[in-house]
């Protein structure tokens, strides 16, 4: 293991470190997060998603920051797409119940800030069934032309501040790979079944786990791409 893994999982400890060892931080942690939910939703993303991306670059070239990388860039769009996904959880964990109980399921909201239970886990699938069925793709193109966007730009933010060309952009997406893998094998093999685990839990860490398995599927990614090559 070479110095910059040990630096890079120093880091990541370093994130989560605190509020292990600090009863006070911990509540701020809770606190900040039912208070300043989309700021808090942008942080975390801004840390962990990007840190994922890092992560599967190093897997896939050897290298967390390869030429190009834009790391602020990157953290800011993650950092964006994350509030995205906090307002999605509002949307889908309160519309899905709703639709519950039209369907006959009573005390949908009592099910779900109870223990967990079979009717539980029902909701939870569910939730996470529509919020990746109609929000995921919407969320893993756009990540994909933001990537595209800080490529092409090559580090000149001056072009980086310009508005992408998105139909330009679009028509650079492997879109063979994007429904082959990512849409069609990702979304039902891993961010349905993870993000029933997402809505089991508390509400102050919904966002957390999400960014932590966004962590996850660039590592997942890279594997992908390596074993493709």
């Amino acid at each position: 293991m070479k110095r910059k893994d040990l630096l890079f999982i120093g880091c990541f400890t370093a994130i989560f470190l605190p509020f292990f060892v600090s009863g006070r931080l911990f509540d701020f942690f809770l606190w900040f997060s039912r208070e300043w939910a989309f700021t808090a939703s942008f942080i975390k993303f801004a840390l962990l998603a990007t840190m994922g991306e890092m992560l599967g670059s190093r897997i896939r070239s050897g290298v967390y920051l390869p030429q190009g990388f834009g790391l602020v860039p990157r953290a800011v769009v993650w950092g964006f797409l994350g509030m995205t996904v906090k307002a999605a959880f509002i949307i889908f964990s309160n519309g899905v119940p709703m639709i519950a109980e039209h369907l006959g399921m009573e005390n949908t909201a009592r099910i779900m800030a109870g223990a967990v239970t079979g009717s539980k886990i029902l909701l939870a699938f569910g939730i996470s069934f529509f919020l990746n069925i109609f929000y995921a793709p919407v969320l893993m193109v756009t990540h994909r032309v933001s990537d595209l966007h800080i490529a092409t730009s090559a580090g000149d933010s001056r072009r980086l501040m310009k508005l992408p060309a998105a139909g330009h952009l679009l028509g650079a997406i492997d879109w063979s790979s994007m429904w082959g893998f990512v849409l069609r094998k990702t979304i039902p093999l891993f961010w349905i079944p993870a993000q029933t685990v997402t809505f089991l839990l508390p509400q102050e860490f919904q966002v957390l786990f999400a960014a932590l398995l966004s962590t996850v599927l660039g590592v997942i990614l890279a594997i992908s791409s390596q074993s493709q090559k």
